[in-house]
């Protein structure tokens, strides 16, 4: 053990340690003399001996009968000192070895003789408490707080622990040091360079903690006993503290502390919701990571056993020699809570369920919770467990023995639902909970043998090195992968309350939900701390991530390249740089194609074709970009146009509410149809259906035959389908899968091209939608608006993926597989890797805005159009 070993894990749940003297400690009638430090704390005095062979003694001061000066003979000379009279005496740690506490339940006398402070010092404030411990809980609680409040009140932050005297102070106010089963009282200090906790005790390492801001990383908002009180700061590697967390008075005070340190231009990771799940749905990021992620997005954190990281069970053999991780016999059902694998146990526990008297619920204990946590890791942290259960450890039957047996037992027992912790599936920590490393006595089984370490499933080969790996394996296995997204439905989604919790066999104690104790308005302090214990013992369902259905993983294509620039030589340079091909009118600027801007573009085969506001039709020969045809369609501009494949015509919309079509082979244009009753501002295509859109606030659908589509004209009622009517002008469609989303103002709509029907709404964004864009599987959806933003969504459960802030206001996007181009209102091309989740380059495009860009079907050319009537075309490069 360390050699100091006082701790606040010593104390009962909610003790307050005030300070400590330094003295002779002796039981009364005895000869021996003992040097150490007396604690004083609200519900107790701890008298810690310097020689650490001998114990620690803890003097309840609800057990003592009196507490008085004393004369006492030391020696050659006489001091006066306290006599503590106590019926119960707890002595922790004997031969300095960590073991169960050991009670004695008799009556002794001891004298505490203060080396420094004179005694009236000391005994005015034990008289105090000691006095507190004697009243009902309610009074004496009062009185604690009534102390605390009156020492805090006095203590100040010294401005001499500043490192330099020139920081200013931004904020201050009284916080809580949180730390498992510990909350530390004291000052929180925010200057202009460093983060200062000065705890109103002396236990802390140092007397006062520092971070300085320039190592701060993350600055996340916590949930902690139910209310909005906490805050973890996590830190780079160069800083002294890793990480920290404090739970400030109210949520006000949180939330002005958050916005203190947001106001110092902190170097924060910008990690953000959706780009984390992109990733994980592509890829980028494991299974381990994600759940980490969800759980910290949710409130949960190691230094808080009562919000603990929950992992999931995902196997269930733990019998044979080998583990075959193909067969998916031996997976876990994951649509299910634990409470609902077994059947049979499921069928009692509904039909006790429905004889329920309200609030009903179907599970009486958690998941998760300090005890669970500490069931599976009380050999790597047995003081943990000592706190928890009053200096004792569980019964050795009890305990975690058998991997196996554990696992039959939450499948069972009508009162263990719990699922697992992180360290099942953490291969840094290489199993260590599973080993008695400390060789603890925890005792003897029922069968004589004792407990040690934990017995491991065949397969793991007596190795929990091999064990975690096995289960980390199974974690990120393709099996798993696929399914993750329904138990991440029960825990952190849609499935953890209400009518779907209900259809899920999902509902747990009351106590255990947000919002069923208002703790903060609670005057009563034996009630709220009552209110609190239970919340610490039944544990706490996490804050509620997602509202519908979380998609699941996804198989992608390879890494995306990088956007580069092709030397005349063909060789590629290694930065990012703009790429221009030949130009009509200067060597080094990009091609001015049209007499007016640039309207749309689409690739065919090895040909770019490109319309404009001159009502001309272009195409290009990608290889070298030169213009093979020109066309003048109509007189007023075109918007846009589109190539079906295998087609030999170009089919253009106009500005005169008409749609064209040019054939290639004749160089021959005809009409097909007046489509609309304004101008036509999108075409897409499907086998054998034609969708038009139209600042008419209509999108019309039309049969056509895929052979002779823009041969011959489109009139005549057998070709009409139907309109898809809409609020405002309708700026973009995208049609995949027999699904059409289109782009209208500031609305985002899915529709059923089966069917003609609505089926779903974006609540997409504040500006106009200016491009719209399914993927080639009709999974994903992404939008961009004039209020700067990208979003994805997942097509089936309408949940957004991805949202990103831009700089530059995007005018347009092309987007396949994981390669996304935007242009921007000011003439910039923005690559995206949508597998990495990252932006990959950034090139000057036009002078003005880019009005259109296009990629070709393998997504290794890129075209963008502009306000200045260029084209440009650009290459990506594999990495």
């Amino acid at each position: 053990m360390d050699k100091e070993r006082f701790c606040l894990l010593l104390l009962e749940p909610g003790e307050t340690y005030f300070e400590d003297f330094s003295g002779i400690w002796y039981q009364k009638g005895s000869k021996d003399r003992t040097q150490g430090r007396m604690k004083l704390c609200s519900r107790s005095v701890v008298f810690e001996p310097r020689d650490t062979a001998l114990p620690l003694t803890k003097l309840p001061l609800q057990s003592c009968p009196y507490v008085v000066r004393s004369v006492s003979s030391l020696t050659d000379n006489i001091r006066d000192g306290i006599e503590i009279e106590c019926k119960q005496v707890i002595q922790m740690f004997e031969g300095n070895i960590l073991a169960p506490f050991t009670f004695l339940k008799t009556t002794r006398s001891f004298i505490f003789v203060p080396t420094y402070m004179d005694v009236e010092r000391v005994l005015s404030l034990l008289g105090q408490l000691h006095r507190a411990a004697s009243l009902p809980l309610q009074d004496h609680n009062n009185m604690v707080a009534a102390i605390i409040f009156s020492r805090q009140a006095r203590f100040k932050f010294d401005p001499q622990w500043m490192e330099d005297f020139s920081e200013q102070i931004i904020f201050e106010e009284t916080a809580n040091k949180v730390s498992p089963l510990v909350v530390n009282p004291g000052r929180v200090v925010l200057t202009n360079s460093i983060l200062y906790f000065q705890p109103f005790n002396n236990i802390e390492q140092t007397t006062v903690l520092k971070i300085k801001l320039c190592h701060i990383r993350k600055v996340i908002k916590r949930r902690f006993l139910l209310r909005h009180l906490g805050l973890e700061i996590e830190c780079c590697h160069e800083s002294s503290v890793p990480q920290v967390y404090f739970s400030l008075p109210n949520a006000d005070q949180r939330d002005a502390f958050v916005d203190a340190l947001h106001s110092q231009d902190l170097q924060l990771d910008d990690l953000r919701q959706g780009e984390m799940t992109l990733k994980w749905q592509n890829g980028v990021i494991s299974n381990f990571e994600y759940i980490s992620y969800l759980n910290s997005l949710a409130d949960r954190s190691t230094n808080d056993l009562t919000q603990y990281p929950v992992f999931p069970w995902v196997i269930t053999d733990y019998e044979s020699e080998n583990l075959d991780l193909k067969n998916p016999l031996i997976f876990r059902d994951l649509t299910k809570p634990v409470g609902a694998l077994n059947n049979t146990r499921l069928q009692k526990l509904l039909d006790r369920f429905e004889e329920m008297d309200p609030p009903k619920f179907l599970y009486g204990s958690h998941y998760s919770a300090p005890g669970l946590v500490l069931f599976y890791l009380v050999r790597q942290h047995p003081h943990l467990m000592l706190c928890l259960q009053n200096g004792r450890f569980d019964h050795p039957d009890r305990m975690f023995n058998s991997v196996k047996d554990v696992w039959r037992n939450v499948n069972s027992n009508m009162s263990d639902f719990k699922e697992l912790t992180p360290e099942f599936y953490d291969l840094e920590q290489e199993g260590k909970f599973c080993t008695n490393f400390n060789g603890i006595n925890f005792g003897h089984r029922h069968d004589g043998r004792r407990v040690g370490d934990v017995e491991l499933p065949p397969w793991a080969e007596n190795s929990p090195k091999k064990f975690v790996a096995k289960m980390r394996e199974a974690l990120e296995s393709e099996t798993v992968s696929s399914n993750l997204n329904h138990w991440i439905d029960l825990i952190f989604g849609y499935k953890q309350t209400g009518e779907e919790a209900l259809k899920a066999h999902n509902v747990f104690y009351p106590m255990c939900y947000e919002g069923t104790v208002d703790l903060e308005n609670e005057t009563d302090f034996g009630k709220r701390h009552a209110q609190e214990v239970q919340i610490m013992e039944f544990g706490q369902i996490p804050k509620k991530l997602f509202l519908v259905p979380h998609p699941p993983k996804r198989n992608l294509s390879p890494h995306p390249p990088l956007l580069v620039e092709r030397k005349p030589d063909g060789q590629i340079e290694d930065q990012v740089k703009l790429f221009t091909m030949k130009t009509l009118e200067c060597q080094d600027k990009v091609q001015r194609a049209h007499k007016d801007f640039v309207s749309n573009m689409t690739f065919s085969g090895d040909h770019l074709y490109s319309v404009g506001h001159d009502g001309c039709l272009k195409v290009f020969k990608t290889e070298g970009l030169v213009v093979e045809r020109s066309a003048t369609i109509s007189s007023l501009p075109l918007s846009c146009c589109l190539v079906p494949p295998g087609a030999t015509a170009v089919l253009s919309g106009s500005w005169d509410n008409k749609l064209y079509s040019y054939e290639m082979e004749f160089g021959r244009k005809f009409e097909l149809l007046a489509a609309h009753e304004d101008a036509i501002t999108c075409l897409q295509w499907q086998p054998g259906l034609l969708a038009t859109g139209s600042w008419d606030c209509s999108v019309r659908l039309w049969s056509v035959c895929d052979a002779t589509l823009g041969k011959q004209s489109l009139r005549g009622p057998q070709a009409y389908l139907c309109e898809l009517p809409h609020e405002n002008k309708v700026a973009s469609i995208s049609v995949q899968n027999n699904k059409l989303i289109s782009g209208s103002a500031e609305e985002v709509t899915l529709w059923d091209l089966n069917s003609y029907s609505v089926l779903q709404n974006y609540t997409s964004h504040d500006g106009e939608v200016v491009s719209v864009q399914l993927d080639h599987e009709g999974r994903q959806a992404l939008t961009c608006g004039t209020d700067n933003l990208i979003r994805l969504y997942d097509v089936s459960s309408g949940m957004e993926v991805f949202c990103k802030t831009l700089q530059q206001q995007p005018t347009h996007f092309a987007w396949n597989h994981n390669r996304l181009v935007i242009g921007t209102l000011d003439g910039l091309l923005l690559a995206w890797d949508l597998r990495q989740v990252k932006q990959i380059s950034l090139v000057q495009a036009h002078t003005g805005a880019v009005t259109t860009v296009a990629l070709n079907e393998n997504a290794d050319l890129v075209a963008s159009g502009g306000n200045d009537r260029g084209v440009a075309l650009w290459r990506f490069a594999q990495l």
